[in-house]
């Protein structure tokens, strides 16, 4: 066995040396003479090897604490090596390891590889919905009945796909949590057949007919609402761009209102792409904007133009319109009469129906080709992304006012709707 006087006048040589103790324990000595700690092991019919730390650091005394702490493990079935990295990587986590320290690392860990609206969209959702019910807690401690608890309340407010998804975020959390070693289990996979099943995805209901188009439009517009929430019917109505789009637009995306070619410059970054194109402006997607649609922005702007959205949120001014507001409207309107015949995303399919049943009777059959560009299908072929950004531009200008002319048929001027009714 050694002794600390050995250990002390341990110097370094041409090589690297052992000191043996004893029970596997040898002090290793380095050329430079450092000396480290190490454990010979045997677990199962593999042999390992541990490191304990630097002497002085840890002394003689100490290593053999360690050495006899690594053995009891050993004879209790658990392998030391295996238990020294998960501490280490619970230590990367947080000292408090509660829930919400996982949760976050966990979404720090995997936000890089989303698209920046799902990270924030689910960041969102777990301090709306989990934090407050379990976020304090350790993560070992969160049971499935406090799990189902939560749950259960978003359920309530009628959010059944909200809550699976959060049910699904949380079983990740608790993955990433055994991984480091702080728990043992997934209550959230265990209370999945508890849940309510989320209904069946349907299609988008769209109105297809002109007239009745128009109709629905006077009615959200003369709904007591926000006038803010009005114009942003009113623009995806002109533009038929994704609920998305509308809501994510910004006064610097937008060229030329006052001049001959108004246009709406979405960055990839807010388009229906892959994740690997949202950075290449290659992407990006070209709304030629009618008089009408100009008229909305201009009608806006004294409520929102010294913000960075055109169509901000209610509460947060810097953050965009909520994702249910222009849908809420309008399936509030009339009595509900819209509730399952139109949506924000609708307009899209009445555009399209519209349009390219008035392109036969008008004898365009090139028309179809530009009005599948105007509603920005997905395109992941750089080159021919980037024919289409700007492809057909005098015939999607054209078509854009045609539309807009025939949807808003004697409607009334984009800045009447600030003075309408107010909720």
């Amino acid at each position: 066995m050694l002794t600390d006087t050995q250990v002390r006048k341990a110097k370094g040589g041409e090589k690297a040396y052992k000191l043996s103790d004893s029970g596997g324990l040898f002090l290793l000595v380095s050329p430079t003479g450092s000396r480290s700690w190490r454990l010979k092991y045997r677990f199962g019919k593999v042999e390992k090897l541990l490191t304990f730390g630097i002497y002085p650091d840890v002394s003689l005394a100490e290593a053999r604490e360690r050495r006899d702490a690594a053995k009891r493990a050993i004879r209790e079935g658990r392998d030391p090596g295996v238990e020294k990295k998960q501490q280490k990587a619970a230590q990367a986590i947080g000292t408090a390891h509660t829930f919400e320290a996982c949760a976050r690392a966990w979404h720090a860990l995997n936000a890089p590889r989303w698209g920046k609206v799902h990270a924030r969209n689910v960041i969102n959702s777990l301090e709306a919905d989990l934090f407050p019910a379990v976020g304090g807690l350790p993560v070992k401690d969160v049971t499935e009945a406090l799990l189902l608890d939560a749950l259960r309340k978003v359920e309530k407010r009628g959010a059944i796909e909200t809550a699976a998804r959060i049910r699904q975020r949380a079983s990740d959390v608790f993955a990433y949590a055994a991984a480091a070693g702080l728990r043992t289990g997934d209550p959230a996979a265990v209370i999945k057949s508890l849940l309510k099943p989320k209904p069946k995805a349907s299609k988008q209901p769209a109105i297809t007919d002109i007239e009745a188009l128009r109709q629905l439009i006077r009615d959200v517009e003369a709904a007591p609402a926000s006038p803010i929430t009005k114009l942003a019917n009113r623009l995806v109505a002109l533009t038929a761009v994704r609920s998305s789009v509308q809501r994510h637009c910004k006064w610097e995306h937008l060229e030329g209102l006052d001049g001959p070619s108004p246009l709406w410059r979405v960055p990839p970054s807010e388009m229906k792409l892959m994740l690997r194109l949202k950075d290449d402006e290659t992407f990006e997607f070209l709304a030629p904007l009618s008089r009408q649609a100009v008229e909305v922005f201009e009608a806006i702007r004294p409520l929102t133009g010294h913000l960075p959205y055109v169509f901000p949120n209610d509460r947060h001014a810097h953050r965009p319109m909520t994702e249910n507001a222009v849908r809420a409207l309008i399936i509030r309107v009339a009595d509900g009469a819209y509730r399952h015949k139109h949506c924000t995303h609708g307009y899209r399919s009445s555009f399209s129906s519209i349009m390219n049943e008035w392109r036969r009777k008008e004898g365009r059959p090139d028309d179809r080709e530009v009005i599948n560009l105007m509603l920005a299908h997905v395109v992941e072929d750089k080159v021919e992304g980037a024919y289409n950004r700007a492809a057909h531009m005098e015939r999607r200008v054209e078509l854009a006012q045609i539309w807009a002319d025939m949807v808003l048929t004697d409607a009334a001027p984009a800045a009447t709707l600030l003075e309408g009714p107010r909720n």
